[in-house]
């Protein structure tokens, strides 16, 4: 017999399934912690059922970070980073505009999920430190 799909599943899975936390257990502090809003409406309970379409709205990274994601779809099991991306889509920035700030106070989204070539202060530092050309000796008769 052929299981029916999911078509709820509990907040704080969800949060862990979709890497945006690294423990179930900090999914439930953020959530108890009343940092969590489902379609606009603050919630404190973890077990708060989330279907795909819900917009979820959430601090991560850096202090003034909001996140605003649509479910696109609920998780079987955490997966690797490839497919949690999957779940989610990052709406456009709407915390920019809603709090009057400019882009430069809101840490930048990655625009490929899950790889984004490295920034450009760590190019710096890996060619000023010489890494670059680790294995490449021409005294040796490698290139």
């Amino acid at each position: 017999m052929k299981r029916p799909e999911q078509e709820e599943q509990r907040l704080d899975a969800w949060l862990w399934c979709a890497r945006l936390v690294k423990t179930r257990s900090r999914a439930v502090t953020l959530v108890r912690e009343g940092h969590v809003r489902i379609n606009r409406q603050a919630t404190v309970k973890p077990h708060a059922r989330l279907r795909p379409g819900d917009v979820l709205t959430l601090p991560l990274g850096p202090a003034p970070a909001v996140r605003v994601l649509a479910v696109k779809a609920l998780a079987q099991r955490r997966g690797p980073a490839e497919t949690a991306c999957l779940l989610y889509d990052d709406l456009p920035e709407t915390p920019a505009l809603l709090h009057g700030k400019n882009e430069a106070g809101i840490q930048p989204r990655r625009d490929e999920c899950p790889a984004a070539p490295l920034p450009a202060s760590n190019r710096a530092e890996r060619s000023r430190r010489g890494t670059e050309n680790r294995g490449r000796c021409s005294a040796f008769g490698r290139v």
